[in-house]
């Protein structure tokens, strides 16, 4: 694991309500440059709420946030233009090829015209998918179709990556090849990836630090072995911190609409 010194996401208190529901309770954190920061906890949690405030798509109820020193509510068309974002749900056209999904996100990040070209091929290459740049999406398994995705986010070389949920559905092979990639990402382009999983082991295995969302609170933060050592109980895992710090299970905090909606992405995934 790395030290990251230097924040380029800064939350302060935030807060997000519907109507009388309080989905993110004034949270507060820091995530450094190039860090891989694990946001780990059951459906339901916060978690996609707290993501969608981070990339502008919802409006925070309360709070302040910076990201590559750009102010979250004054200059978010800004931040757009530094981030990237892996959405849980389907965010690929399968009816177009992987070059065409490519070629659609670079035109829509205004990536000059004879860049574009060089842009695409290189991400197919580092996604290992140039074999198949000429291949319907539709035809994909879902561990290329996640790859792809991957790739939508990173045409325009952000700083941040957002992935929400990003190996839900896939086998243990493809969440390690998915991984491969986003790891080299990192090594590469010093990118910073901010990831939500209810996969605990995958948040021991990859992520710099973790932060154990409940219940829209910030139950803890800190590297797996700083949460682990809390519990002062022998050969713990991750999730035996996350018992110790919220009190349950990640099993016991679903509910059955959540338990449902990530069994339909686990499909669409295949």
């Amino acid at each position: 694991m790395q030290q990251h010194n230097t924040a380029i996401i800064s939350i302060d208190h935030l807060l997000k309500r519907f109507d009388s529901f309080t989905a993110v309770n004034e949270i507060s954190l820091t995530v450094g440059t190039g860090e891989v920061f694990a946001f780990v906890g059951p459906n339901g949690a916060g978690k996609s709420t707290t993501i969608k405030m981070l990339i502008t798509l919802l409006s925070p109820t309360a709070g302040d946030v910076l990201i590559a020193n750009y102010d979250l509510i004054k200059e978010s068309d800004k931040i757009r233009r530094v981030i990237g974002y892996v959405p849980q749900m389907l965010s690929v056209d399968g009816s177009l090829t992987a070059y065409e999904n490519l070629l659609l996100l670079a035109k829509l990040y205004d990536i000059p015209k004879d860049e574009r070209n060089k842009r695409i091929e290189d991400v197919l290459t580092f996604l290992d998918l140039q074999h198949v740049k000429s291949s319907l999406v539709k035809t994909f398994s879902g561990g290329m179709i996640r790859k792809l995705e991957i790739g939508q986010a990173m045409m325009h070389h952000p700083q941040v990556l957002f992935l929400d949920e990003p190996t839900t559905g896939l086998d243990p092979v493809a969440r390690r090849n998915v991984w491969k990639h986003l790891l080299e990402l990192r090594k590469l382009f010093g990118t910073t990836i901010f990831f939500s999983t209810h996969y605990m082991e995958e948040a021991e295995e990859v992520a710099d630090r973790v932060a154990i969302m409940h219940q829209g609170n910030i139950a803890a933060v800190g590297t797996v072995d700083q949460l682990i050592k809390q519990t002062k109980k022998p050969n713990a895992t991750l999730e035996d911190a996350f018992i110790y710090f919220t009190g349950t299970t990640i099993q016991e905090t679903g509910n059955i609409r959540e338990i449902k909606r990530m069994r339909q992405t686990a499909r669409r995934l295949g």
